[in-house]
């Protein structure tokens, strides 16, 4: 990734006959840590809930909570375009670094 300025790398993108640049901007980013994520949907959006499970002892609590800390609204198409790039990397990550198992202790929310 190249870093200039208050940009993050740049992105080619083609459109056309020519070639768009999408230079992504951090100078306003945050950053904050989820370990769990939820998705509900309608006709029009998916809505995307991220949050933390601080529960330490999932063995002993038939109940617990999640902090949630961010909703992110997304029209069908941009959530498509996620889920193709969010694949892509997983895939590659684990032909990196082996495959990833969600393990049987992971609780569903439904």
């Amino acid at each position: 990734m190249k870093k200039e300025g208050n940009r993050i790398g740049v992105t080619k993108t083609a459109r056309g006959q020519g070639e768009r640049q999408i230079k992504w901007r951090h100078d306003k980013m945050e950053t904050s840590y989820c370990n769990v994520v939820n998705v509900i949907s309608s006709r029009e959006e998916l809505t995307v809930l991220f949050g933390t499970n601080k529960t330490w002892f999932l063995d002993e609590e038939i109940e617990f909570a999640v902090e949630l800390s961010h909703r992110i609204l997304l029209n069908p198409y941009a959530a498509k375009r996620f889920s193709l790039l969010l694949s892509s990397v997983l895939s590659e990550y684990e032909s990196r670094y082996g495959p990833l198992g969600l393990g049987e202790k992971t609780p569903t929310v439904h």
